[in-house]
């Protein structure tokens, strides 16, 4: 009984200590005037108004209007249903011996930004694995030279011939659509790195660093290091290998 009536004793202390009315909080100083307590000074609310943050102006019709024709021409010159990638659908391309040939040819013009020195036909999944080399490779490796990549220098592309030229070897891959060769780099700046001049210089890095990359997207890989036919320029192609990619 004691415990019960000293339980009650306190209770009614704690009532009688507590204010006849709560205050609410004050907003902060750059919130909505609604949550601005009806007793909050005048300075403050007014402070609070003034406070509050404005809705972004919109775009001037112009700078829009641009924005779409330029997404336009981009969608109009894409192949392989990628804006990345731009030039001409050619279609089937017959060739002159057993072998050759490319039943659904583009004729690339560029690639992610980068411009080919001249157009190759290529299909399309070598086409879209040179735009992942582009990405992930060759525009890395020379993000700091030059203000960066600008062309490829385009040895070869579609051509209906042996590999490497030799009389009674095999198709070579060119024969199918389905390689490029590239020689050098442009950069923004006009500066022209070779696979022969450079592979060897101050700028070798960047080139092997390029090479490198290439293993994976393309299923052969072949430089400076392969033979004597690639000494002057990266041979890139998208056949299959049991082994997985060929890199030389």
């Amino acid at each position: 009984m004691k415990a019960l009536a000293l339980a009650l004793v306190l209770l009614t202390s704690a009532a009688l200590a507590a204010p006849d009315t709560s205050k609410r909080p004050v907003a902060r100083i750059g919130t909505d005037n609604r949550n601005v307590a009806p007793d909050a000074p005048v300075q403050l609310a007014a402070f609070s108004r003034e406070a509050t943050s404005l809705r972004p102006f919109m775009r001037p019709p112009e700078i829009v209007q641009q924005a779409m024709a330029r997404r336009a021409q981009r969608r109009k010159g894409q192949v392989c249903g990628d804006p990345d990638l731009q030039g001409d659908e050619v279609g089937m391309v017959p060739g002159r011996i057993k072998g050759c040939g490319v039943s659904e040819a583009v004729r690339l013009r560029s690639v992610s930004g980068v411009t080919l020195s001249q157009a190759a036909v290529i299909d399309c999944n070598t086409a879209k694995a040179l735009k992942r080399w582009t990405e992930n490779g060759a525009k890395p490796a020379l993000r700091k030279k030059g203000g960066g990549l600008a062309t490829y220098r385009v040895a070869a592309h579609y051509a209906c011939r042996t590999r490497n030229n030799q009389p009674g070897g095999r198709i070579s891959e060119h024969g199918r659509g389905k390689a490029i060769d590239i020689s050098g780099f442009v950069l923004k700046d006009g500066t022209t790195l070779t696979v022969l001049n450079d592979w060897s210089s101050r700028n070798g890095k960047a080139l092997k660093s390029m090479h490198r990359a290439a293993c994976g997207p393309f299923g052969t890989v072949l430089g400076p290091n392969s033979d004597r036919f690639h000494r002057d320029h990266f041979h890139f192609d998208t056949a299959n290998h049991r082994s997985g990619t060929y890199c030389r």
